[in-house]
């Protein structure tokens, strides 16, 4: 860890402020802890990574613009030392497994991260991964029931690109808002539009929408 002697500076990103405090509440009373920048969304959790250099990103899943699992992709890519946790309500083996795949090294549910937080961030300034025994548990439970009825683990059918611009189209953005946002031409948002219906076999911004939410991209 980089922080200054054996200080670990924490960012917190999630959407609603309430969540965030009671978190910070945690963390801040904890010697060697310290929360030192706050983000609302994905998008400014990577802004703020950037500007702050922070030891460890809390990062919740479902925030507008960009999700946890989005900015952790990114924040894994541009600044490799940075650890990563994921803060959820979400109990999901899909999201356990997209959350290693993004660089994460701990999950923590929110209905436990007054007994578990702490210890994962401990366990994060270690270098070493965190998941709730709990979890673990049902994980592998699970996983052996996928094999034994000869399913395959969840794959990702879109690039990360088109989730994205799946987000944003869900969320309501305009072709042109999410071309400004996304640093991209108009043509190609309408060109990965299109290949996400194609691909998910949907319609149209309706049904684009119910997707994302039955995949945790938003919040319904």
């Amino acid at each position: 860890m980089s922080g200054s002697g054996d200080e670990v500076r924490i960012l917190l990103a999630d959407d609603h402020a309430l969540v965030r405090r009671g978190v910070r509440l945690i963390l801040d009373r904890e010697p060697g802890l310290t929360v030192v920048a706050e983000a609302g969304d994905g998008a400014e959790a990577i802004a703020l990574a950037r500007s702050e250099r922070p030891d460890l990103a809390v990062l919740d899943i479902a925030m507008p613009r960009l999700t946890g699992l989005q900015a952790a992709r990114e924040l894994a890519r541009v600044q490799p030392g940075l650890r990563i946790l994921i803060l959820t309500m979400y109990d999901n083996e899909q999201f356990f497994f997209e959350a290693l795949k993004a660089g994460a090294c701990g999950y923590v549910l929110k209905s436990v991260a007054d007994r578990d937080l702490v210890e994962a961030c401990r366990a994060a300034a270690r270098d070493e991964p965190f998941v709730y025994p709990g979890a673990l548990k049902a994980l592998i439970r699970d996983h052996l029931e996928r094999i034994r009825r000869g399913d395959d683990v969840p794959a990702r059918t879109i690039t990360e690109r088109e989730e994205e611009i799946l987000k944003l189209v869900a969320e309501g953005h305009t072709s042109q808002q999410i071309a400004d946002l996304l640093f991209i031409s108009v043509k190609t948002v309408e060109r990965h539009r299109a290949n996400l219906l194609q691909k998910l076999g949907l319609k149209d911004r309706l049904e684009l929408t119910r997707y994302a939410i039955r995949v945790g991209l938003i919040e319904p």
